[in-house]
Order: structure tokens, then sequence, then C-alpha cells
């Protein structure tokens, strides 16, 4: 069988000639590449070094550093925000309770003077009450005098009339004393059906004894010439007979 004449051992091998090609053309690449990556206003100085690569340098620390940087600024404006949030809270608590506190005292100024008042007000009652006990007292004790006259005895003789609701008026009083007694308190009749009985009208309205006796008014003498007491028993008996001393205008 015939021999392979293509065998591994019969392939071209390269030459000093060839190697020495080869590098030229590897040097001629490097100095195309080294002339593109200079400027256009640079200096194009031919050189057969190639451009080493520039090593970039990665740090996960200026990451964290920045981050934290960040954080820390948040935090100081949260606990910023949280301090201005408390003092507004503070002055706003601090005001509150300054308006209650000049509430507080308001009112209890107003209840102070609205016990001042009351309180004068009870003295002035107090004191308008004592002084009008003082003035009833002092009236009471300035009993009321009447003149020693007829007309005093007719006077007083209607107030004790007035006391007891005996009817009567100061002219028919009068009228009657005078036709009676003339106005004498001390008169006194010994001529007429009573004398001749023994028992004489007596005093100004010449009232006889047992008469003057039964209708005698609480408060007066029991003196039958007494004045008043003449008169206002002599009224309280007319009264009763004939309704009012007014309506008697002869002996009765």
């Amino acid at each position: 069988m015939p021999k392979n004449i293509f065998s591994r051992d019969r392939s071209p091998r390269l030459t000093r000639h060839h190697k020495i090609a080869m590098a030229g053309v590897a040097t001629l690449g490097a100095a195309a590449i080294g002339f593109s990556a200079v400027p256009s206003g640079a200096s194009t100085k031919t050189t057969t070094e190639a451009a080493q690569p520039v090593a970039v340098a990665f740090s996960n620390q200026q990451i964290k550093d920045v981050k934290a940087s960040v954080t820390d600024q948040m935090a100081g404006a949260s606990v910023k925000a949280e301090q201005i949030a408390a003092k507004k809270k503070a002055e706003a608590a601090a005001a509150a309770k300054k308006k209650a506190a000049a509430a507080a005292a308001a009112k209890k100024q107003a209840a102070a003077e609205a016990a001042k008042k009351k309180a004068a007000a009870e003295r002035q009652a107090k004191e308008a009450a004592s002084r009008a006990a003082k003035r009833a007292e002092a009236k009471k004790a300035a009993k009321k005098t009447y003149p020693n006259n007829l007309d005093g005895w007719i006077r007083e003789s209607l107030d004790v009339m007035k006391k007891h609701g005996i009817p009567g008026s100061y002219e028919g009083i009068k009228r009657n004393i005078i036709r009676e007694s003339s106005g004498n308190p001390r008169a006194i009749n010994n001529w007429d059906i009573n004398a001749i009985n023994g028992i004489p009208s007596k005093g100004l309205l010449q009232v006889i004894p047992p008469t003057f006796k039964h209708w005698h008014v609480p408060g007066t003498s029991w003196d039958i010439y007494d004045p008043v007491a003449n008169i206002t028993a002599a009224c309280n008996y007319a009264a009763d007979k004939y309704g009012s001393m007014d309506n008697v205008n002869s002996a009765y």
C-alpha cells in the first residue's frame, strides 16, 4: 500500500523570514493603535511600546459612607422636627395652663365681688331693719300726747275706739257731748229718773254707773268722770244700741 504523502510530519514549518515578517506586522498594528489614541492637537511622537491598560479601582466603603451620611442627616432632621413639635406642644400646654389660670382667677374674683356685694346688701338690709325697729320702738316709747281739753279728749277717745273697732266720728261725739254736758267732764244729773233711782248720769256723755261698768273699754280708766273713759264707754254702748254715736240725736 502506498505511503500517505500528506503526513503531519511533512507540514510546512515557519522559517526565520516568516517570523520576522509576522513580528513586523504586529509592530505596525501596535503603532497604528497608538496613533489613533493621540488627540488631534497633541504631538505625534512615534513609539513602539503598546499602551498599558489603566486599572479602575472600585470601593464598597465609599458607598457605605455616603449612605451612612444620608441616614445621619435624615435622623438629625427627624430629631430636630421632634424637638420643634415638642417645643410647640409645651408652649401650647403652657398657654392653655396660663389661660386656665387666668379664667380661674377671673372666676374667683367674680365670686369674691358677688360675695362682697351680697354681704353689703345683707348688711344694708340688716341696718335698715335695725333702723326700722328702732324707729318703731322710739315711736312706741314716745307715747302720743293729746291736749287736756275737749278736742284732745275726743281725739284720744277716737284712737282707743279705732283699736277696738268701735264706730264713731269726731263731729258725732262732739255734738252729743255739747248737748249732754256742755263739755264739762264733772257734770252730773241729779233730777232725771236715773237720779231719782239713785244712779244719776255722770260725765261728758252722762252715762249711769252700771252702763259705764258694763261697756267700759279696756285700756281706759275706771273713773266714770275720766273724759276719755266716759266717751269710749258711751260710744261702745251707743254702737251696740244705735249703731254709732253719730246716730244719737237726743237722750239715750
